[in-house]
């Protein structure tokens, strides 16, 4: 593992500035360009960006990089006297709670709550302002987390 270490790092450092950038994409201007769409064209377009983001490419990197940042945590504690382990930790610790906690249990909810809704239905508006103030708050929680574990993990670097 000593010899994986810097490649499982640099890995990671990739997953959390490549999701952290999907995040921010959506935070600093998707959810705004939607949200000035009617509310019915608005959910149908955030109805249909919720199903195709469930693809490999995504999952691959979002759901890998919980893994390897479960590896890092864990090795940063058993190598804790060790340059950098304190970084790993914090790192791995923020995107695995503040980036991929936060998505399941706050985003992807709002994102089922939001499937189940008839776009054409009289309480689509409500539902939908409900949805982009909610969903966007947390996006931004997840967008700062990734950066921030991004951040860790570069300085935990050799």
């Amino acid at each position: 593992m000593e010899r994986l270490l810097p490649a499982v790092t640099f890995i990671s450092v990739l997953g959390t500035g490549l999701i952290a950038g999907v995040f921010f994409a959506f935070s600093s201007f998707v959810m705004g360009a939607l949200g000035r769409l009617p509310a019915a064209n608005g959910i149908s377009a955030m109805q249909s960006i919720n199903v195709v983001v469930l693809n490999p490419a995504f999952l691959g990197v979002f759901m890998g990089t919980a893994v390897l940042c479960l590896v890092l945590a864990l090795s940063a504690i058993m190598r804790w006297s060790e340059p950098g382990a304190a970084y790993l930790l914090i790192g791995s610790t923020i995107y695995v709670l503040g980036t991929f906690a936060v998505t399941i249990a706050l985003n992807v909810p709002l994102n089922d709550e939001l499937a189940a809704v008839n776009a054409q239905s009289g309480n689509a508006a409500n539902v939908w302002a409900r949805y982009l103030t909610d969903w966007t708050m947390w996006n931004h929680v997840r967008t700062g987390a990734s950066v921030i574990a991004s951040a860790c993990l570069i300085k935990a670097l050799p």
